[in-house]
């Protein structure tokens, strides 16, 4: 059976590509997943990035049918840092790197290399763009796509930071009585996330048009000390606290909506449960679990980082108080760290909907480039930290 590859087309495609995700979300019958409903819009979840693409994978012959897809997106990026001699302060080396995700192949037309020439494809549009490297990220036991990417792709295994997610609870999370959160503006959060995390693997080059999003819904500061008042920008980078954290929160919710379909009849009732309890009892405190098994809304929180001995009691702090803001409005609250950030274990996180490893993979994608200061990104060591866009979630 022939197939052609071509850029998706938003007036005659959406149905087909739907159903396309419906059909590879669902996953293998008596086992849980995770259905992504992109609430009509197949491109939502790259559309708020520099450049994207969104390819389909249609069949020939008299009846048509999409059964296939992938999404690409290409931005600038930090790969590594120089310092000039004689300097105290690095400076970050950009790249510009494309980015594979949702790729999808319909169950009845899998094993006949129409993922690998979706992927092929993108690679194409990656370096028509100039993009000098192409990552993805994907579940280390997906072994199709591991077996996909890592063999006949030609990509190596490169990160595998934790995806830490923990549901939204009707009651309110106590902040410590130590910490002072603040809201930044935008210019001050641009500045402080250029003056501290520039350095950090995936910092994104335009991290102001990040912020500047209507899906960011704030930037915040918690700082160790108590009535805090914020000084500005450029004393506090000149004279900050002994110890801090900052996170910014992207608005998911406008994006896709997420359902965990499968689980147990047991998960289900206790679940109820804890929600009666807390509805006749509110005076118990008891940790009302959402409804996650229908359709249910996640903020993302990027960017979370800090400094100082304390800066994990801060991370904390500005978690429960994110979870705060997020009552009543979203289920679910999710980031994603390093596997070696020391922020790691100071987040929340339920186990069911976290991922300890996810699984990134990269490739060089021409053998022309030099190897310039950072020489080949593929074979560096990873760092303590990484920075995950949330336009690419």
């Amino acid at each position: 059976m022939a197939v052609v590859i071509r850029e998706y087309d938003p007036t005659k495609d959406r149905l087909g590509a739907e159903e396309v995700d419906r059909v590879c979300e669902v996953g293998p019958s008596g086992t849980m997943s995770l259905y992504t409903d992109h609430l009509g819009e197949p491109l939502a979840r790259i559309r708020n990035s520099p450049a994207y693409l969104m390819l389909v994978a249609e069949t020939t012959g008299p009846t048509k049918q999409i059964v296939g897809l992938v999404r690409g997106t290409v931005k600038m990026v930090t790969c590594g840092k120089k310092t000039k001699r004689g300097a105290k302060i690095s400076s970050p080396i950009y790249t510009k790197v494309g980015y594979i995700l949702g790729l999808r192949i319909c169950p009845s037309h899998r094993r006949m290399g129409i993922g690998l020439m979706l992927v092929r494809r993108m690679e194409d549009w990656f370096k028509e763009k100039g993009a000098e490297y192409s990552y993805m990220a994907t579940e280390k036991d997906n072994e199709a796509s591991v077996r996909l990417f890592t063999g006949r792709c030609g990509y190596s295994k490169f990160r595998t930071p934790s995806i830490l997610a923990h549901p939204v609870y009707a009651h309110r999370r106590r902040i410590s009585r130590h910490a002072s959160i603040v809201q930044l503006s935008l210019s001050d959060a641009e500045a402080l996330y250029r003056a501290r995390f520039a350095l950090t693997e995936f910092f994104p080059h335009d991290i102001d048009k990040v912020l500047a999003n209507p899906l960011t819904l704030g930037t915040f500061l918690a700082v160790s000390e108590n009535n805090y008042q914020w000084p500005g920008i450029e004393a506090f980078l000149k004279n900050p606290p002994e110890s801090w954290a900052v996170v910014s929160v992207w608005d998911l919710d406008s994006v896709f909506r997420l359902e965990l379909r499968g689980a147990p009849a047991l998960w289900r009732s206790v679940a109820a449960v804890s929600r009666a309890v807390d509805r006749m009892a509110p005076w118990l405190n008891v940790p009302a679990i959402p409804n996650i098994f229908r359709s249910f809304g996640t903020w993302f929180m990027y960017g979370l980082g800090g400094e100082g001995t304390k800066k994990a009691r801060m991370v904390r702090s500005l978690c429960a108080y994110v979870h705060n803001k997020a009552r009543g409005r979203v289920s679910v609250l999710a980031t994603e760290v390093a596997a070696s950030d020391p922020i790691r274990k100071a987040v929340p996180k339920w186990k069911r909907l976290s991922c300890d490893e996810d699984l990134w993979c990269l490739k060089r994608l021409g053998e022309e480039y030099s190897d310039g200061e950072v020489g080949d990104w593929t074979k560096s060591t990873p760092g303590s930290t990484i920075f995950v866009d949330p336009r690419e979630v």
